[in-house]
């Protein structure tokens, strides 16, 4: 009876309720998300100090390196589970959640590790100068020296919570964590409080992702006879085709991300080229940009245990009417952030900073961004729907189009066309191309005939 209920959204649910109940739990955690990296931005950024900002903007790679570990068992261990789920294959479930919470934990302690052995070198890498290493550094001892661990456990574990269809649990063990973050930053930030200034920031995330972990291993505990996620030692299997599965997804949906880290690195050994002015203000205009791409972002993850087990159960159509559903109702949104961003970008600039180089420079970059919003439905949409069915080499390619073929030329060539404000519009050069490309590729899944 329990299993039976918890796949009814699965299964029969109404399509727009399904995937509101899905999605808007996973919307509303990435916008949160979001909300509290602005946080810290802003109160970095009411330090007054270019050089504070540009150490928040520097780490991002890093932090963003996460996200490859996050993907690897995150999103390869939920897909294999909401696979097997709809071929009522019960045990499989149960390795891969094992698997993908036990690798992940390993790889947290390990990325740590590394990056304390490798931190002078790997600070050269992501851009830092003599004038931002120190901040930089005390930014990255929270954030990444001792916050790799839960930073990954806590993502990773919404993952596989989220598979079995409790959108909202996953999103309230990530939205606590973001809320904390967001109530500690003042404190830990500002002169009037422990005057911490970045370092402060990075202690702030620190402590909400630890307490974000502590949610889940308390849920998990409290549900542990009626949930499908096991984090059993005993269950762990490393037996061929499950690893398999897991990695043919995992793996390259970590090298997109990395694909993202490189490009995101490249894009601020650029900027820093022009100062710590002009990396303050591409770190704010990037942070502002997330707020439509993580709505993106968060409906096409959102939907994929949905997408995951009508496709593999055989109901092509019920998985058709999923995406065509949550193409019509995110793409309107996003072409509205981008009339919003181009109308009022100075304006959102100022609210972080009141500076009048970096509002310059912060109004243009914001612009050029932008243009690509709209673009990023079909994209997004089209590497969820490959990471939901199985075909994460089909995402892959999109990555390497993304990042090597498409943007990271395109950076080289705009900032010698354009100097400085040339970069902001490489992102747009490749989500044109690949909207397009995200487009015919779903009407072609659509359009495919279960296998027998």
């Amino acid at each position: 009876m329990e299993t039976t209920k918890k796949l009814d959204v699965f299964e029969n649910t109404l399509i727009p309720k399904a995937v509101m109940q899905l999605s808007l739990p996973m919307v509303m955690s990435s916008l949160v998300m979001v909300l509290y990296s602005l946080t810290d931005t802003y109160f970095v950024g009411m330090l007054n100090n270019p050089v504070q900002n540009a150490a928040v903007t520097l780490a991002a790679p890093v932090l963003l390196a996460f996200i490859a570990v996050n993907n690897l068992f995150g999103v390869g261990s939920s897909s294999m589970m909401s696979r097997a789920m709809g071929a009522k294959n019960y045990d499989v479930v149960y390795h891969s959640s094992a698997f993908g919470f036990y690798c992940s934990l390993f790889c947290g302690i390990l990325f740590s590790l590394v990056c304390i052995v490798v931190q002078n070198p790997l600070l050269n890498l992501i851009g830092v100068d003599d004038i931002t290493r120190q901040a930089t550094l005390e930014y990255m001892t929270w954030t990444v020296f001792c916050g790799a661990t839960p930073a990954i456990l806590n993502v990773v574990m919404a993952f596989l919570v989220r598979a079995e269809g409790a959108s909202l649990h996953a999103s309230i063990g990530t939205m606590t964590g973001c809320i904390l973050n967001m109530i500690l930053d003042p404190f830990f930030i500002l002169p009037q409080f422990l005057n911490m200034g970045a370092a402060g920031a990075g202690l702030a995330t620190f402590l909400s992702n630890c307490v974000a972990c502590i949610y889940f291993f308390v849920l998990l505990y409290v549900k542990r006879k009626n949930t499908f996620v096991c984090l059993n030692p005993k269950m762990i299997s490393f037996e061929k085709s499950l690893v398999l599965n897991i990695c043919g997804v995992g793996v390259p949906a970590a090298i997109q991300n990395l694909l993202n880290v490189t490009s995101m690195t490249i894009l601020n050994n650029f900027t820093a080229g022009y100062g710590a002015d002009a990396v303050a203000a591409m770190g704010i205009a990037q942070k502002i940009n997330m707020v439509p791409v993580q709505v993106c972002m968060g409906f096409s993850q959102g939907v994929m245990p949905l997408i995951s087990y009508n496709y593999t159960s055989g109901n092509r159509k019920r998985m058709k009417d999923c995406i065509f559903y949550t193409i019509k109702l995110i793409l309107p949104v996003l072409i509205l952030a981008t009339a919003v961003f181009c109308i009022f970008s100075s304006g959102l600039i100022t609210l972080f900073m009141e500076n009048e180089v970096i509002v310059t420079h912060g109004t243009r970059f914001l612009r050029g961004f932008s243009l690509s919003i709209p673009f990023l439905c079909m994209d997004f949409l089209a590497v969820g729907v490959f990471q939901a069915i199985g075909r994460g080499r089909s995402a892959l390619v999109f990555a390497i189009l993304r990042k090597i073929i498409l943007q990271v030329p395109a950076l080289f060539l705009l900032d010698y066309l354009f100097p400085l404000y040339g970069l902001a519009y490489s992102q747009f050069t490749a989500e044109l191309v690949l909207g397009i490309c995200g487009s015919v590729m779903i009407v072609r899944i659509c359009n495919e005939k279960p296998s027998k």
